[in-house]
């Protein structure tokens, strides 16, 4: 059977996964009656709840006696190293460009990629059933996208189709049938290459994608590059350097039918497979017979750009919620993360049971925070930083810079320049994008990003659309402005009182209700100045038998603000920390005693100074 491997990339919300479903459903892969859910393939539960794919997937379609294996890639900027790994599995790809947003940030990242590993993409504007799509400046942006981007004259000439993938269909005009995916079916078959493999070489596949299977162990997914594959033959697993890791047998090898994996015999060089049976491989080593001469060739993955401090729970609450509290446990999950996934670096921190995470973005960090409470463990967590370095040729120091890409309406314009002018960021572009809406390009630190999210939207009144995309490194900006507003900083230990909170309301906005659990160093909200202010919330009425005018007043309190765990890791300062927990999310002070906090900040004064 002909074999086509293509993956489909695109910015987020662009539509992926819900195409991925209709080829699905319309190539026969789905049984008569068969319950599937929407977006099948994001199958955890955090891709459900946020309707984003998180972790790149591959799927099996069968269409006119041709094998289709399709893998669907993440479209977040922060985890951009999924779809890195993924184009080293694919002959060609699909790019999936909204018919009303157009190119974005991500677009182009995903497209630069493909093109400098060769790839001929096809493109497929989608939702031009919008009521307020453009498809024929979509189709011109794209043009000028590639071109910008030095692709070659073939690439240039890339087939396009129209495409509503809400409602199943793609076609070459805007006008034609709008029936079903046939014409991307055969656009696949007719323009994306078969695999250029050796089936004469000794077996050698590279591994992509690492899983963790109740059953199996480890799953290693990749592409096999030469030769053939049996089931208990005898492998290696060879470094990028050459060096061996281990030696095993393949005790499983899996193919993709549909949306399952499908045990087989024996596999073909070109076709994308998985395997279980070794217990060291990971990503991305060579599995290949015992007469392998060396390794093959594996993408390098961009660097990380931003870190952040994991440590034990430490506070006077720790253990109380979560079953997995010791650094060990915390050590031994976080490696594990780094062998699947590897746009993640995890180091021993300078601190005792501390250790430095450094990865793409604040949403990648916080989803394996979010991973990580869901299983049982309790952290620390610290402000998130940018990771700098040292210019080879001139020695300066630099540090990561990002190209933001903000939709705004006309009359939030001013607020969002002044704001982003203050945190350090070069407007590149401004221009009208129809409905009273501007679109404004942004060159702006990394580090100008962090915490602003929440605060763009609440200026333009929740009505902004603001994407961003890591654009290299630049010349180090100096100092930007931070957190405005003080701490309300808890002086007392046990339950927050009603009484107590109604007279700290008046000081700034809160975070907890009456009853919580409050300790010393706790932060209990945000003060309305710009100093720290502490406070005692576990104070209550003196009751006497005398009654005064007015002591009886309602005393009602403004409901607490509530932070998730991303508003929450941006909101913090230095001497701050996130305490996270499988029940809670709660921010405190670095050093919880007020004298230890005295001295920190007298020793950051003089090492100012100094």
């Amino acid at each position: 059977m002909q074999i086509r491997n293509v993956a489909i990339i695109a910015h987020v919300d662009h539509g992926k996964t819900t195409l991925v479903d209709k080829l699905l459903g319309q190539s026969g892969a789905f049984r008569e009656h068969q319950a599937v859910t929407e977006r099948a393939l994001d199958r955890n539960d955090l891709e459900k709840e946020r309707g984003i794919t998180i972790l790149a997937k591959c799927a099996s379609v069968v269409w006119q006696d041709t094998r289709i294996n399709i893998v669907d890639t993440p479209g977040h900027a922060d985890f951009g190293g999924e779809v890195e790994r993924i184009l080293n599995m694919v002959d060609g790809a699909i790019v999936l460009v909204d018919a009303a947003e157009g190119v974005l940030p991500q677009t182009k990242f995903v497209v630069g990629k493909a093109l400098a590993r060769g790839i001929h993409p096809i493109v497929v504007v989608n939702k031009v059933d919008r009521q307020d799509a453009r498809p024929d400046e979509v189709h011109t942006e794209i043009f000028d996208l590639f071109a910008a981007l030095g692709a070659s004259d073939s690439q240039l000439d890339f087939p396009m189709l129209y495409a509503s993938g809400r409602n199943g269909w793609a076609d070459e005009t805007l006008d034609g049938p709008r029936q079903d995916l046939s014409a991307l079916f055969n656009l696949v078959v007719r323009h994306v290459p078969a695999p250029t493999v050796k089936p004469d070489e000794p077996f050698a596949m590279v591994a992509s994608i690492l899983e963790y299977d109740n059953f199996l162990g480890r799953v290693l997914t990749g592409r096999v590059e030469q030769g053939m594959g049996k089931v208990n033959m005898q492998v290696k697993v060879l470094r990028r350097d050459g060096s061996v890791v281990e030696t095993g047998r393949l005790t499983k090898l899996l193919s993709f039918r549909g949306l399952d994996r499908v045990p087989v015999d024996e596999v073909m060089a070109g076709d994308i497979i998985a395997v279980a049976g070794l217990s060291e491989g990971t990503i991305p080593d060579t599995i290949g017979a015992p007469e392998l001469g060396g390794p093959l060739e594996a993408i390098p993955v961009d660097p990380p750009t931003l870190a952040m401090t994991f440590r034990i729970n430490d506070s006077p609450l720790a253990g109380r919620e979560g079953k997995k509290v010791t650094s060990r446990q915390i050590r031994e999950r976080l490696f594990r993360e780094a062998e699947g996934n590897v746009a993640i670096k995890i180091t021993d921190s300078n601190e005792t049971d501390a250790f430095e995470v450094a990865g793409r973005g604040e949403l990648q960090l916080g989803v394996l925070i979010e991973q990580m409470r869901r299983e049982g463990f309790e952290l620390t967590i610290g402000r998130p930083r940018v990771l700098t370095r040292r210019n080879p040729e001139t020695g300066e120091r630099e540090e990561p810079m990002e190209e933001v890409l903000v939709d705004v309406d006309e009359p939030y314009t001013g607020v969002v320049v002044e704001k982003l002018s203050r945190r350090k960021g070069d407007m590149r572009d401004m221009r009208p994008s129809g409905g009273g809406k501007v679109r404004m390009t942004f060159n702006i630190p990394s580090r100008g990003l962090i915490g602003y999210h929440g605060e763009f939207l609440t200026d333009t009144r929740g009505t902004g659309i603001m994407n961003r995309l890591f654009a290299g490194y630049g010349a180090w900006k100096g100092p930007i402005e931070g957190r405005r507003a003080g701490s309300l900083i808890s002086t007392e230990a046990g339950e927050a009182v009603h009484y107590s909170l109604w007279y700290i309301q008046e000081r700034g906005t809160m975070f907890v209700n009456p009853g919580e659990k409050v300790y010393q160093g706790m932060i209990l909200g945000e003060h309305s100045r710009e100093s720290d202010l502490e406070v005692n919330p576990i104070k209550e009425k003196k009751l006497t038998n005398i009654r005064a005018a007015g002591k009886d007043d309602a005393m009602l309190l403004i409901p607490p603000r509530k932070m998730s765990l991303e508003q929450a890791i941006a909101y913090v300062e230095d001497d701050e920390f996130v305490e996270v927990t499988p029940t809670a999310i709660r921010l405190r002070k670095r050093y919880l005693d007020p004298n230890e906090r005295k001295r920190f900040e007298r020793k950051i004064d003089a090492d100012a100074a100094a």
